[in-house]
């Protein structure tokens, strides 16, 4: 029975702060309306009415602002962080195209580049893929292409690939 009266106070108890809560909300019940006028104010009793709240106004339009300049700077940061990381992955890129053009040395490109196609064909199918795409990257498209068609196909398309993905630069990232 006491816990009944007690559930009972409490409950009206909470519905009165949460009325008292709404009270101190400003605005809380602010309607847009039209004003209505209960009696003839005069000129200077509005212009004097609007002098008082001038100040509250342009106070809440410059926090309003503010809000709005915090906001955009967030996404200014944001999209500077955006581009600093697609940077970052550009040079990673870039590293590792150089990287991989370094692999085909002057000296040994001359020697290939002196071999009969069919020669340097059955050479570079035995090396790794890399180094031989390197190679044939680094000689004259003409001898590359004699060499590339005296490859297996499945061999020179490999080569083909990995020389197309080297000069793409929308490969940022090593797919291993």
């Amino acid at each position: 029975m006491n816990v009944m009266i007690l559930s009972r106070l409490l409950r009206r108890t909470a519905l009165s702060a949460a009325g008292l809560a709404m009270l101190a909300i400003p605005g809380a019940f602010a309607e847009d309306r039209p004003v209505v006028m209960t009696s003839k104010a005069t000129a200077d009793e509005i212009r004097e009415f609007c002098t008082n709240i001038a100040d509250a106004a342009r106070d809440q339009r410059y926090l309003l602002q503010k809000k709005e300049l915090e906001d955009l700077q967030k996404q200014v940061d944001l999209r500077i962080k955006t581009l600093e990381d697609r940077r970052s992955e550009y040079e990673d890129w870039l590293k590792r195209r150089n990287d991989f053009l370094k692999v085909a040395e002057d000296g040994l490109v001359e020697i290939y580049k002196k071999m009969p196609p069919d020669a340097a064909a059955a050479q570079l199918e035995l090396i790794r893929p890399e180094v031989a795409s390197a190679i044939v990257m680094k000689l004259a498209p003409r001898m590359s292409s004699l060499i590339l068609s005296e490859m297996e196909a499945e061999k020179a398309a490999m080569l083909a690939s990995i020389i197309a993905s080297a000069s793409d630069p929308n490969t940022s990232k090593d797919p291993s």
